[in-house]
């Protein structure tokens, strides 16, 4: 059996021969992130993929929800995330649990990038772009309402 196991070295925030990308490119509801897709299962035995996002200061990912989990850890700056009906807070080293179905977004609120790593399984839904009856009916929450972006 051949042996795969490698390391990816990093220079700051960017990785060798790991191409930074856009965020997206189905949709427009986000503002000044990029992506970094470090490891996924084009590698033997691995069925998660793990990816690097930065979301430059004032910006945000898109507000969203699917079936799938998140596992987010914070590797750079601060900021918050919405999490359905709450808004937390958000620094380095801190670890995001995002459950299946949860409305959410990730912003960059201070003067320096928010850099997360994030993962999922490589096999997973689409996510989906909550209409304003979805938000209605999940979130009451005055000041999570003022922090959406769409």
């Amino acid at each position: 059996m051949k042996n795969s196991s490698k390391v990816i070295k990093s220079s700051g925030y960017s990785w060798a021969n790991v191409e930074k990308r856009e965020y997206k490119t189905d949709t427009q509801n986000f503002k000044s992130i990029h992506r970094y897709t470090l490891l996924t299962n084009d590698l033997p035995g691995l069925n998660t993929e793990t990816r690097y996002f930065e979301i430059q200061p004032g910006g945000y990912s898109s507000l969203e929800h699917h079936k799938h989990t998140h596992s987010v850890i914070i590797i750079r700056g601060s900021g918050s995330v919405i999490l359905d009906n709450d808004l937390k807070k958000i620094a380095e080293r801190d670890v995001v649990y995002i459950s299946p179905e949860t409305i959410h977004q990730f912003h960059a609120d201070n003067s320096e990038p928010l850099g997360f790593i994030c993962m999922v399984d490589c096999d997973r839904d689409r996510p989906k772009i909550p209409g304003d009856d979805a938000i209605r009916s999940r979130i009451s929450t005055e000041k999570v309402l003022k922090k959406i972006r769409k």
